[in-house]
């Protein structure tokens, strides 16, 4: 039985989980990747070849999978377990998330990392693929940052809601 408790629980994790992911992808969009770009080509490639290789293997990857399940069982149980504004809320939080970061990174950010995973530095197709990964990878990534920022502030509003709802009147 879902009881209040676990889904205040698990709107904390989702609240939390988010803005950790907010905060990796504004990282990058905000400075990560305009060092990268600063860089001789070869040097910018080589680098995020080594992060994205690093990353599958960190503690970025169960945060990301743990945010994104968080985020779609909160989406089903608000509409069975919740009522009112606080079901609406969360629901739109965790597909908001779902959608916009998950399924964001899984259509447009791992398929450019694949391709540039494929790239030698020192080809000479490097320069294009580069300049193509460098714009579109992180105009998807201005994505992910926003709906993450949205989608930790509709949980932290749901939270508000769930605990006190008195004081939001």
């Amino acid at each position: 039985m879902i009881t209040s408790t676990f889904i205040t629980s698990l709107l904390w994790f989702g609240a939390l989980s988010t803005a950790l992911m907010a905060g990796i992808y504004f990282a990058f969009s905000s400075f990560v990747m305009d060092s990268l770009k600063r860089i001789d080509e070869s040097s910018g490639i080589s680098a995020m070849q080594s992060i994205n290789t690093t990353i599958l293997k960190s503690s970025f990857m169960p945060l990301f999978f743990g945010s994104s399940i968080i985020s779609a069982l909160l989406a089903v149980i608000s509409i069975f377990k919740m009522d009112g504004l606080v079901s609406h809320v969360t629901t739109a939080s965790g597909i908001l998330y779902v959608f916009g970061m998950l399924m964001c990174t899984a259509l447009f950010n791992v398929p450019l990392n694949n391709v540039l995973a494929k790239t030698n530095p020192d080809s000479a197709e490097a320069h294009q693929v580069w300049k193509h990964y460098l714009n579109n990878w992180t105009k998807w990534n201005h994505v992910r940052t926003i709906t993450s920022i949205l989608s930790c502030a509709l949980f932290i509003y749901a939270l508000t809601l769930k605990i006190s709802p008195a004081a939001i009147n």
